[in-house]
């Protein structure tokens, strides 16, 4: 039998090995420490692509590019047009639709070229994101690397990934028939909607990967419950407001009074119930979607600074650094959106909105994970 120890005695190296080969299962699962660390770089390669497929579907619809391909081919689209009679070909389909007819008659074969590159590359690059979702997928699985409980929730990111593809096809059809020239602002929303929910799933994934099962039990018995909520309020509403940003970027609203804080010299703009019947004003009536979103940023800011003033309570340095950057974040978002309006949405300072869009959302639920899953900090702070 062993001696009595001192509480205040080291464990020896021997007996520290002992301890960690017993660890519990809660700490197990295919793959370990390095497997959690692999797929959270591997997920970090996918939010990265993910973004980017964000921002080229940014680039494509400020260029009026989205309809220039008016077929859906999975795999023989991954290839252009080769040689003078295929780029031919392909200019005759974009020649039958209405966006043709009604605005681009005059559109030569080397216009055609220009929009039809950044819509093929938006293609491939999605067919490229999916690759690198199924390769990664399924090396991991082979070789066993995928912690206990996350297959499902990593294969949930793929089945999100071909749901957009089809999404996107349901958006671009809406533009290839009757008088529309561009394609439906609510399947836009849906579109772009989809694409934050997948890159709002990757950060959750990355941030919880970034630490072990125990360590994850524990902070959550530290839960700020009350700032939890309110930041998952405030995500929310962010959410809601990148939507709304959808709506004004299908209808071009934001190219509508392009002044502020007025709208056509008055606070609320002129002729915005104009359209028949009346919910069509909210979808298509580029005065009233542009101040619906105008008004949501507003409370956008007014939330975020409730938030703040919460999260200066919180004992946790951490939480308070990460709600005081998102709030910063969201501060500087809604100057870049009065920016867009004042250059009537020119493709440097929208697109840069859309990036912006991208950090607030993604720092708003790192504020809200660090809420939900306080860091472990020393006794002084």
């Amino acid at each position: 039998m062993a001696g009595n120890r001192s509480v205040f005695e080291e464990v020896s190296d021997e007996a520290g090995t002992r301890l960690a080969a017993r660890t519990g299962g809660i700490a197990r699962g295919g793959g370990g420490g390095r497997g959690r660390g692999l797929i959270r770089l591997w997920l970090m390669v996918l939010f990265t692509l993910v973004a980017a497929m964000v921002i080229v579907g940014g680039l494509t619809r400020l260029t009026d590019s989205g309809l220039s391909i008016t077929e859906w081919n999975v795999i023989s689209g991954a290839l252009p047009p080769i040689g003078e009679a295929a780029w031919m070909a392909e200019f005759e389909k974009y020649k039958a639709i209405p966006e043709f007819e009604l605005q681009n008659s005059n559109m030569t074969l080397e216009g055609f070229k220009t929009i039809y590159w950044w819509e093929w590359g938006h293609r491939q690059l999605g067919r490229f994101v999916g690759l690198v979702w199924a390769l990664g997928f399924l090396g991991f699985l082979v070789t066993k690397r995928i912690p206990a409980g996350w297959a499902p929730r990593l294969f949930l990111l793929g089945v999100l990934g071909g749901a957009q593809g089809a999404i996107g096809w349901w958006m671009v059809s809406s533009g290839l028939t009757g008088e529309m020239v561009d394609v439906a602002s609510y399947r836009l929303a849906t579109h772009l909607g989809l694409a934050f929910l997948i890159l709002g799933l990757i950060s959750w994934y990355i941030l919880l990967l970034g630490r072990d099962e125990p360590t994850l039990m524990t902070a959550r018995r530290a839960r700020e419950k009350r700032l939890f909520g309110l930041s998952t309020g405030l995500l929310h509403l962010v959410a809601l407001q990148i939507l709304l940003g959808a709506l004004v970027a299908g209808i071009d609203a934001g190219r509508s009074y392009a002044e502020w804080p007025l709208m056509g010299g008055q606070f609320f703009p002129p002729y915005a119930f104009d359209l028949e019947p009346l919910w069509r004003n909210f979808f298509e009536n580029a005065g009233l979607v542009q101040f619906i979103h105008r008004i949501v940023g507003y409370l956008v800011v007014i939330f975020a600074v409730v938030v703040w003033n919460m999260s200066r309570r919180s004992p946790h340095a951490l939480t308070r650094q990460a709600v005081a950057l998102a709030m910063v974040m969201l501060m500087t978002q809604v100057v870049l959106g009065i920016a867009t309006l004042l250059t009537a949405a020119q493709l440097h300072a929208a697109i840069t909105h859309q990036v912006g869009a991208i950090l607030a959302f993604v720092l708003v639920l790192r504020a809200r994970f660090q809420a939900g899953y306080p860091a472990e900090q020393s006794v002084r702070g």
